[in-house]
């Protein structure tokens, strides 16, 4: 490793992970990068380059804040050689890999080839003339004063089903656990390749989301009945559609690579963060007519971020 990029969340403190990736950098002769405009409130000795250079000149983009910090580490390392390492800042997030205690321990791991890489599906959507990567989801949705969202979804260029709802959602495997989650789809395993496609409060007859090939074309058509509707691409507000307009979306495996380092599985993860408990009529054992009593981490002292969905950390 010749060099390592950092991102940084926009409020929360993250100074000293900042220094203590100077400070095994420095060890080693290693350069440290940081877009300009990030770094510049912490005066530190991190090279300053912009949101494009970082991408393109580090080997390790290090991603410190949560979830929402991680999605746009991962839109920096898109296209380009380099791989992602998510630092949890004091919230659980289903992208960090560790905490920053552990954070030179880590870097020297990655640095020794210690670690697997974990490939992220990305969606390149395409709307009123303008193209946009998302690493969670692309949606449709309601404005507040407006009609609901009224989209046919079509695959492949062949028309499979119509919703009437708050929102329409296209999401990755990584993005199943945000919106689409909350929605009523389905949890996936990153590793697959699959886009989900859910109505968010349907109000319509068929009111059942599906799966798709990473191979097949997404396309949402706006009918005529529909009100306007936001685009949102993880979570941010990319542009308005119109009845009569098309969202078209694409998917494309591999477009970042996450590091893991084996500490944690994406089933622990969810499970803590999602609170995801079992029935309390399955006994302990078939002798034992009780209730299971769950093992569940977060009632030992892990009280916040359960209900954080992987959007905006």
């Amino acid at each position: 490793m010749h060099s390592v990029g950092l991102v940084l969340h926009p409020q929360r403190n993250s100074a000293e992970a900042v220094e203590a990736v100077l400070g095994w950098a420095g060890k080693r002769g290693i350069s440290v990068y940081g877009i300009a405009n990030e770094i510049v409130r912490l005066n530190c000795a991190a090279l300053p380059v912009s949101d494009r250079e970082l991408g393109q000149r580090a080997d390790l983009i290090v991603s410190l804040g949560g979830d929402g910090t991680m999605l746009r580490a991962m839109r920096l390392a898109d296209g380009q050689q380099t791989t992602v390492l998510g630092v949890n800042l004091g919230k659980l997030g289903f992208l960090a890999e560790v905490d920053v205690p552990d954070l030179p321990d880590a870097l020297t791991a990655i640095d020794s080839q210690e670690f697997t890489i974990e490939p992220r599906l990305a969606i390149d959507a395409t709307f009123g003339g303008q193209t946009v990567t998302a690493f969670n989801d692309v949606a449709v949705v309601r404005v507040p004063g407006h009609p609901s969202a009224v989209v046919s979804v079509n695959v492949s260029g062949q028309p499979f089903v119509s919703y009437a709802a708050d929102a329409v959602i296209v999401a990755t495997p990584t993005g199943s656990t945000a919106y689409s989650f909350s929605a009523g789809g389905p949890i996936v395993q990153p590793a697959v390749e699959a886009l989900l496609v859910t109505p968010a409060a349907p109000h319509s007859a068929y009111n059942r989301g599906f799966v798709l090939s990473v191979d097949e074309t997404v396309e949402l058509d706006m009918l005529p009945t529909s009100g306007r509707l936001a685009v949102e691409v993880d979570g941010m507000v990319e542009g308005y559609t119109e009845p009569g307009e098309q969202v078209t979306m694409r998917a494309r495996p591999h477009a970042a690579s996450v590091i893991r380092l084996g500490r944690t599985t994406f089933y622990q993860r969810a499970r803590r963060k999602l609170r995801l408990t079992d029935s309390a009529e399955i006994p302990l054992s078939p002798a034992d007519g009780g209730p299971l009593q769950l093992n569940n981490p977060l009632t030992h002292g892990d009280s916040e971020g359960a209900a954080q969905l992987n959007t905006g950390n």
